[in-house]
């Protein structure tokens, strides 16, 4: 039995016991979806994470209970392991996948299992995997899924590989993206939507100044996996916005893709998706103007593949600020009329809302005039677009009356440390340059890919946001005439590694903050030789580097096992490739803490925000997460920086994980109240799901935790209900 760690009065009023009697455009125009199953990642093709189920309600749901829990098998200890699946339920069988990308199938009301399948055979696998999709033709159901540099196609009712789509059961992402013969780094953590017979995906893509991959949209039969179409994101010559970008730019630059998902209007045959920036994320000398399609919202013909519409919402990113989830396709009210809209959350905190047909913002957006970067040879662009409603539902600069007011000895001892490091202090579209300066929100938001929930009755979208800073700084690739092993792997791991694995923090002797890699456990788990392979193969998620000189490799292993070889190296004559030509280089992304560890800004450092959808206006925001030794002090909740998404219910309930905290909430939709919440033994760093079998309903949450944040690793689905 869980523990019943909040309950709300048991006099509470009765809220939601009938099923809601309409539903606006958003469902009407999906009929063939089951909001009292899970049927499609993220609820539903529009991505509205909504259950019309009520069931559990505002007046019972501090009576949940654990039913069953869910042990994946596959976790790894420590914090390298994570569990960002939204497990989707049909037909009363839950699909689910594993840290290991392993594929399930289980009884959804007992969570007991039904088939496994292993894409690696019985070896040690891993990445991100967050979800399905399902396909029905007759007799013929097939799941859809990335694993890797592979898209799978699995038989439904058994897990076993449909041998006739692609070969013998998957398709190879890497291929057909013109790069000349080059297999670079591709893989598909969302899983796409089906369009009639297509399957469209987006992927993911290398970000460093080396090997970046293209990220164009692509369509594949979903019986055969025949490619039917393709979208250059980096426009071809000839093609629509290729002026905005450097003449050669489509030949060697990468990333501007859809990596957190698509959304469908089956009605309109419309499938919109929200791309990422260009790489080199931190410098666009190579990339001169204003980069159609990254940074954009973009409604393409879902039949062919055309493009019907595109809004750009960061031009020419030098930030890392991808549009990192999926549009959520929502009704909105404009001049007193219900229009089809999508509603983009941002890492910046802005929420853009825009026509479905035509991409105009609802509500309007202006330019506003953004400082220029000091880097040699970089181009920025001069304005930037923000849109006039809603209002920013995250802190958008860092200036000193931001600095923490947790304690005086917190506030003093940021002072001091921004000081001695030279901070530079300004507004979010700060270019990074030499000095190093804060950035905030930070370049995992804002908001992340898990995206927003809707709920077509209110017509009031929830959105949760992270509120801390981090530093960046800005330096020449060049090398002295000699290094140190370590001092060259330190560079590589900052321009290429800590993208994706971070640094972590800790106070040196004089004050201030010492980057340390997050990778810096990895001596305690694997032998030289086995990183050294990881460097040259890839594993999971991880692309490999087998082009990188050995001496790079070498700097790499010093540098990540502290050998500390103090014999310098000359680089005279030295072929390197971490650069990939790039001229100035990031530092990495470095986190901000105190002398404790928490932010550097003032409280609430995460947040769940309720837009209105009526007027566009902020109707509620409270804290989402605690520090419970904060809390034992008598604190009120802080937030917590935050990943995952909330799912909204007709039963007046919002279900949210996704803090640091390892706590699965649920909140009163109307006034953002906490209502419960279980302890797990692992942060929620995903979305749930809710869902009904032989009319009882049911909530179930990852525990998986890992991630970017770092905390420790789960193993388990938990999976509620209220007593029978």
């Amino acid at each position: 039995m869980p523990l019943k760690l909040r309950k709300r009065n048991a006099a509470a009023k009765w809220w939601g016991t009938l099923v809601a009697s309409s539903l606006s455009l958003a469902l009407a125009e999906d009929p063939d979806t089951s909001h009292r199953e899970w049927q499609a990642y993220n609820g539903d093709i529009g991505g509205t994470k909504y259950s019309s189920l009520s069931q559990i309600n505002r007046s019972n749901v501090d009576q949940l209970e654990l039913v069953w829990r869910f042990r994946v098998g596959d976790s790894v200890s420590g914090q390298t392991s994570t569990i960002q699946c939204n497990p989707i339920v049909v037909d009363g069988i839950m699909y689910l996948t594993t840290p290991g990308q392993k594929a399930v199938a289980l009884n959804a009301a007992t969570g007991e299992k039904i088939w496994q399948f292993d894409p690696y055979g019985g070896m040690r696998g891993g990445g991100k995997s967050r979800g399905f999709k399902y396909w029905k033709d007759g007799d013929k159901a097939r799941l859809f899924y990335g694993v890797s540099h592979y898209h799978y196609c699995l038989d439904a009712k058994t897990g076993r590989p449909v041998e006739t789509f692609g070969d013998k059961g998957k398709i190879d992402l890497r291929e057909g993206l013109n790069t000349d013969g080059v297999l670079r780094y591709v893989s598909s953590r969302a899983p796409g939507v089906i369009y009639k017979d297509l399957i469209i995906l987006g992927n993911r893509v290398g970000e460093g100044p080396h090997q970046g991959a293209p990220g164009h949209v692509r369509a594949y039969d979903v019986r055969t996996g025949e490619r039917k179409w393709i979208f250059h994101t980096i426009p071809h010559p000839g093609e629509f916005g290729y002026e905005t970008w450097s003449p050669d730019s489509y030949q060697k630059v990468g990333g501007t893709n859809p990596w957190g998902g698509l959304t469908l209007d089956k009605k309109r045959g419309i499938v919109y998706m929200a791309t990422g920036s260009a790489t080199y994320d931190h410098w666009g000398g190579d990339r001169i103007g204003d980069n159609l399609f990254a940074n954009c919202i973009l409604a393409l013909n879902a039949e062919t593949g055309e493009r019907i519409w595109h809004f750009q919402a960061v031009r020419h990113d030098l930030w890392d600020f991808d549009l990192p989830a999926a549009p959520t396709l929502i009704t909105a009210i404009k001049d007193g009329v219900e229009v089809p809209a999508l509603a983009q959350p941002t890492k910046m905190g802005h929420m853009f809302v825009l026509h479905r047909e035509t991409g105009e913002p609802i509500w309007g957006a202006e330019d506003r005039s953004v400082p220029i970067s000091e880097i040699p040879g970089e181009y920025t662009s001069p304005t930037q677009p923000f849109p006039i409603k809603p209002p920013a539902y995250t802190k958008q600069s860092f200036t000193l009356d931001d600095v923490t007011d947790l304690s005086e000895e917190s506030r003093q001892y940021v002072l001091k440390m921004l000081k001695d490091m030279n901070m530079k202090l300004g507004d979010m579209f700060m270019p990074p340059g030499a000095q190093p300066s804060i950035m905030l929100p930070q370049f995992n938001g804002g908001s992340e890919w898990p995206g927003a929930a809707f709920d077509p009755e209110t017509r009031i979208l929830y959105i949760n946001s992270s509120n801390e800073a981090e530093w960046i700084s800005m330096e020449k690739a060049e090398l002295p005439n000699e290094v140190l092993l370590s001092e060259l792997g330190e560079k590589i791991y900052q321009s290429i590694c800590s993208n994706c694995h971070g640094f972590s923090t800790t106070k040196s002797v004089e004050g201030v903050n010492k980057p340390l890699p997050a990778l810096r456990t990895v001596k305690d788990r694997l032998s030289e030789e086995q990183v050294r392979t990881i460097i040259e193969k890839g594993q999971g998620q991880m692309p490999s580097f087998a082009s990188f000189a050995q001496v790079e490799k070498d700097g790499i292993i010093d540098f990540l096992f502290e050998k500390n070889n103090q014999e310098p190296i000359s680089t005279e004559g030295l072929d390197l490739n971490f650069t990939g030509g790039i001229p100035w280089l990031s530092t990495g992304h470095h986190d901000l803490h105190d002398q404790n560890g928490y932010p550097v800004n003032k409280r609430p450092w995460g947040q769940l925000n309720a837009l209105d959808m009526n007027t566009g206006d902020i109707k509620w925001q409270v804290p989402l997460g605690t520090y419970p030794e904060l809390e034992a002090k008598g604190l009120p909740p802080t937030g917590t920086f935050n990943i995952g998404g909330p799912v909204v219910t007709a039963g007046g309930l919002i279900f949210i994980g996704a803090t640091k905290d390892e706590r699965f909430r649920a909140f009163d939709k109307e006034t953002g109240e906490e209502l419960w919440y279980y302890q797990m033994e692992g942060a929620g760093y995903a979305t749930p799901a809710t869902f009904e079998v032989d009319g009882r309903q049911y909530v179930v949450m990852a525990g998986g935790g890992g991630s970017i944040l770092q905390t420790r690793s789960g193993d388990s689905y938990y999976c509620f209900a209220l007593p029978e």
